[in-house]
This record gives structure tokens, sequence and C-alpha cells, in this order.
């Protein structure tokens, strides 16, 4: 592991995200070399002190360490597989986000090139890089991630998943899709309560409080589908859990109750299977065995 913030590093993709990867890199006092494909991405970071390249081959050849934050997983190709000469014998460390399958290839394709290769999966908005609750999830070459994990822990709390290169890409789209189901449960609630005259904002204060206390239940959950006993008591059953009222509220209300389908779906089918006694978190198994 180093501490050396004299290391060069060279970051591909001067996005929101890129750029706030490289303002964290130059702040810390790395010597970073970027390059975009469009033509004054690089303006605020040169000002701060960063090399502009004008090819990705001079990017490349500036830095031992190579951070590749682009479009998606054609665009690394794109951009990457004329330099894998150019690249043998250094550290590509790749925050685009890509499937696990995708990343698997990526690997796969760096060591083919002689090229030690870390996946990361960014668990963070622009804005918050470098500062708390920024985390980003690697996995890939076990050295390259301890050997930099000062540097990463510049952009937030770095965690490692492990040698195949595919978990924090499936670490990050797993959370991903716990959030946007959050976030369309509480959309679906704003617009319930809106043909009552209630705002958002106002709804908004009462959802946070009360989802932030749900996550509690997270725990339990996780320990009742790992046991794989669903009939431990304690437990809301799926009956219970019926949601057939909150359809019905929500048509009554005039908004589309696809969102609240979604789940009722799934514990409909564990009811019709006849396990309507045991609990909610039986849902699980609708999901690893869909209709």
């Amino acid at each position: 592991m180093t501490n050396d913030n004299s290391l060069q590093v060279s970051v591909l993709g001067l996005g929101a995200m890129g750029s706030a990867l490289a303002t964290a890199l130059l702040k810390a006092g790395h010597p970073t070399t970027v390059w975009n494909r469009t033509p004054g991405r690089a303006d605020d970071l040169v000002a701060l002190g960063a090399t502009p390249a004008g090819t990705t081959a001079d990017a490349v050849r500036a830095s031992p360490l190579v951070i590749a934050c682009l479009l998606d997983h054609a665009s690394v190709h794109d951009v990457l597989d004329p330099l894998t000469d150019d690249l043998a014998g250094r550290t590509l460390i790749n925050v685009t986000t890509t499937s696990p399958t995708q990343s698997r290839e990526l690997a796969a394709w760096a060591a083919r090139a002689g090229v030690t290769y870390l996946d990361g999966g960014i668990m963070a908005v622009p804005h918050m890089i470098g500062l708390p609750g920024s985390s980003i999830l690697y996995s890939g070459s076990a050295d390259a991630f301890h050997q930099h994990k000062p540097l990463l822990d510049l952009w937030g709390t770095s965690t490692y998943y492990g040698d195949d290169a595919g978990l924090a890409s499936l670490y990050d789209l797993a959370l991903l899709a716990g959030m946007y189901v959050m976030f369309a449960g509480f959309i679906h609630g704003a617009a319930m309560v809106a043909p009552a005259g209630i705002t958002a904002r106002q709804f908004a204060a009462s959802a946070a409080p009360w989802l932030s206390a749900m996550t509690g239940g997270l725990a339990g959950f996780a320990e009742v589908i790992d046991g794989g006993d669903y009939t431990v008591a304690g437990q809301q059953s799926l009956e219970f859990s019926h949601l057939g009222d909150l359809q019905a509220a929500s048509a009554e209300q005039g908004i589309s109750t696809e969102v609240v389908d979604m789940v009722q779906r799934l514990i409909q089918r564990q009811i019709d299977a006849g396990h309507g006694t045991e609990g909610f978190a039986r849902i699980f198994e609708s999901l690893r065995h869909p209709a």
C-alpha cells in the first residue's frame, strides 16, 4: 500500500463523474493527466493543475495508473482497444458503469493485454465524491486495490469484494435496484396524496423518517432468507401483507397502481402456491423462481 501522492494518474473521460474524480486527485496533490473526447471539458481541471492530453495514447503513456470513467462498456473498448500496447504493464481502474458480464469480459481483455485490472462501482453522485457518504465498490486485482487504496479512499469509502471482476458491478446494480424501487414507492405515495392537496414536499417530511426507520428490518429479512425458513414466528404473513386495500385506494385517487401491482404479484404467487401464512420475505422465492 502506498500513500505517495506523487503518483502520476491519468483520467480518461471528463463527464461530471470523471471530472469529480480528477478534481479529488488534484486537490490531494497527485499529478493528473486528463483526456476527454469533447474539447474544452478539461479547462477547469487544467486551471487546478491538470495536464491535458491531446490523445488517449498521450494520456495512457503519461501514467502508470489509468482511470477510465466513460459512457458505457462499448466506449471503453472504443477508447482503449487501440492502446493495448501502451497499456501493457500499467494498472487500469475502470469505474464506467457496466454489467457483471461486461466487467468480467474487460478483465479478461486486460489480462490478455498484460494490464492489471480493477473494476469499480461508484455508489455516489458527482458532488458527493470525497465527502462522507460516498462509497466505491471494487473487484478484480487484489494487488491493485491494496496498493492504491489510499488514493481510492480520496473518492469515498473503498470496499473490495474479491478477484471476480464482476462482483463490484453486481453489488452496485443490486443496490441500485433497491434504491430505484424505494424511490418509485415514494413517488407513488406522493401521487396518492396529491389529489388531497398535499404537496410532495409535505409528503416527504413524513416519508423520509418512516422509510429510514423501516431499513432497520432489512437484517431480519436477510436472516430469514438465508435461513430459508419463512414460517419463523413474528413475521408479517403474506396474507396480512396483501395490498388490495392499497391498490383500491390508489385507484380511487385516480392514479396508476403499477408500482404496487408489481409487489402484489410477487405476494399472490406465493399465496397461490399455499404459502399465505408464511412471512413476507418469501417473495424472495417469487424472484428467484420467476413464473
